[in-house]
């Protein structure tokens, strides 16, 4: 198993949910995040006063997937969330020992579906 987690811009994270449902993920867990890559965040006027906004609003989307499902995950992400431009976002992947169901006590890939 493996955790597949996206930073992604959030006017993009409805396309990026539909496209993961699109290949059978059934569940994910999204937080709103703040920070910046090599964009370093931008400036913006505010009552004629310039300041720098550096942390800028993200939206993280998790999903914990089989070995077999990592790579359509990352390229349902990539296409739904790409717009081309700087700032679009980052997918890191993480090994995942074992899941548990509280409810069942189930553990393994059985877990995740």
């Amino acid at each position: 198993m493996k955790k597949v987690e996206a930073i992604v811009k959030p006017f993009k994270l409805e396309e990026v949910k539909e496209a993961l449902a699109g290949i059978g993920i059934q569940g994910m867990t999204i937080t709103e995040v703040k920070g910046f890559g090599r964009q370093k965040g931008h400036k913006e006027l505010y009552r004629g006063a310039e300041y720098v906004v550096e942390f800028l609003p993200k939206m993280k989307v998790e999903v914990i997937v089989p070995d077999d499902m990592v790579d359509r995950t990352i390229k349902a992400i990539v296409d739904a969330a790409s717009t081309g431009r700087i700032g679009d976002g980052k997918i890191f992947v993480y090994p995942v020992d074992d899941a548990i169901r509280i409810r069942t006590g189930e553990s393994g890939d059985i877990a995740i579906g």
